[in-house]
């Protein structure tokens, strides 16, 4: 015979259980399956948010999402950011699933490093459609689902590449600046509706793909070129996102904070005056 008492306690916690679930913030990232996207949703995860990891690459996206061992609060979805159809879907199945979306990262991008005259017009539209068609994709889709449940906060993944032109980023880098431009357009039009909307502009971060393509000189270069004289960590791109999402930067929109350990301020003579500097 079952103790009408321990019965009615069960239910209490199961129900108690449902409404702290259904209050529990959920963030949706892309490009999740690596890298800053991973560590982002790392950071989420160990704040008491649910998060929903969206990427193309389909089986690493799947391993992933095993090896965070979070079934509960997470989920993955294969998606291509830059097609219409895949990223409505992507949104409908998250809020079949979760209920709600507070929190919209859109850092899937991809990189075409090329010399002007050997960019194609089909890497030029790739990056482009990827890297600012993405995000303004995913957020029409996020902004009327945040609004329905009174307002979020977005943060698009620019790069230091959108404030300085360097070689082979002739895509790239106009891509990103679109994304600088976009931030602002989305944080003015969706204000009224208690979106903030703020972009984060990495430096150089010690990612699986700077790793691959930076060569030990161009790593010196760099290390030359930035004050703290070191690459950043994904783990520092992910404090700076999570931070721009929480209530601590309620009052800040249509801004653009650059993680890159103080690259972009630099100008000319930084390695000249640190070997005067070692030397005097």
């Amino acid at each position: 015979m079952v103790n009408p008492i321990s019965g009615a306690s069960s239910l209490n916690q199961e129900t108690e259980h449902e409404m702290t679930t259904e209050k529990q913030k959920v963030a949706v990232i892309t490009g999740a399956a690596r890298g800053i996207g991973l560590a982002a949703t790392k950071r989420f995860l160990a704040e008491g948010w649910r998060v929903v990891l969206l990427d193309i690459e389909g089986e690493l996206l799947a391993q992933t999402h095993k090896a965070l061992a979070a079934p509960d609060t997470t989920l993955a979805i294969h998606c291509d950011v830059s097609n219409a159809d895949a990223v409505a879907a992507a949104f409908k199945q998250t809020i079949d699933h979760f209920g709600r979306i507070d929190a919209l990262v859109n850092n899937a991008g991809i990189a075409i490093f090329k010399p002007l005259l050997e960019t194609t017009q089909d890497d030029w539209n790739r990056v482009l459609a990827v890297n600012l068609t993405g995000p303004f994709l995913c957020t029409q889709a996020a902004a009327p689902l945040m609004r329905d449940n009174g307002g979020g906060a977005i943060v698009n993944i620019t790069s230091i590449s959108a404030l300085r032109a360097s070689t082979l980023r002739t895509a790239y880098g106009t891509s990103k600046a679109g994304l600088a431009h976009l931030t602002k357009q989305f944080a003015v039009e969706l204000g009224g509706l208690g979106i903030r909307v703020n972009a984060v502009a990495p430096g150089p971060v010690d990612t699986a793909m700077a790793k691959a393509v930076h060569t030990p000189a161009i790593r010196a270069d760099y290390h030359d070129t930035i004050p703290l004289n070191r690459y950043g960590l994904e783990e520092e791109l992910a404090e700076a996102i999570f931070f721009l999402c929480s209530e601590r930067a309620s009052y800040i929109t249509g801004q653009m904070l650059c993680v890159d350990g103080g690259f972009e301020a630099t100008g000319i003579g930084l390695p000249t005056l640190r070997r005067e500097g070692r030397n005097g």
